[in-house]
């Protein structure tokens, strides 16, 4: 179940840091980033009284802005790339029928959950959708998008200029030095990073 806003970091029983934070390469934490998708969706069909099929995804993706990101990440996880054979949106990099389905799921609903700082529910978008399609940037950004996750599923956003700064600290380290600052989160979980 994703966590509620406030929602202390809980340490990840496989990985060394916290839950979400290991996805993609923590099998447990990966299977914690896709549920967030797969309980919406389940959530979506019940009070629609849909049953699951890729008639209903085909019709969640051709109007994106109707529907919760959520639904839409699990509509396109439901549907298969014409050109490339894998999951819609998620193909290698110069896959055109993915990355215009990629583009696309950026125009579904993005609405912050009470309690949150405003602009957190993009924020945990954007992260999960990098952390879930990792190939389609740098580890270094993959690194980072994880790291944070975390804080971002609890309700937690930086402020621009904490953002900023953490972006020029990070940018002068190397990977393994990030990688290191992961366990110390659920030592100070709000601490600033790095």
């Amino acid at each position: 179940m994703r966590p509620a806003v406030g929602d202390p970091l809980r340490a990840c029983p496989e990985c060394p840091g916290p839950e979400y934070g290991g996805a993609p390469d923590c099998a447990r934490c990966r299977a914690l980033v896709d549920a967030i998708l797969t309980e919406e969706w389940e959530a979506f069909l019940l009070r629609e009284g849909l049953e699951d099929g890729p008639e209903v995804a085909a019709l969640v993706v051709q109007e994106p802005d109707r529907h919760d990101w959520r639904v839409v990440d699990a509509a396109l996880e439901r549907l298969v790339c014409p050109e490339c054979g894998h999951a819609s949106g998620r193909g290698p990099v110069g896959c055109g029928p993915c990355a215009l389905a990629h583009g696309f799921r950026y125009a579904a609903v993005e609405t912050d959950r009470p309690g949150a700082v405003p602009g957190n529910e993009h924020a945990v978008r954007v992260n999960v959708s990098v952390v879930r399609r990792p190939h389609g940037v740098s580890a270094r950004e993959v690194l980072v998008r994880r790291l944070l996750l975390p804080r971002l599923l609890s309700g937690d956003l930086p402020t621009t200029a904490r953002a900023q700064a953490a972006k020029d600290r990070i940018n002068g380290m190397g990977l393994a030095e990030i990688e290191a600052l992961f366990p110390r989160m659920l030592e100070s979980p709000g601490a600033d990073l790095p």
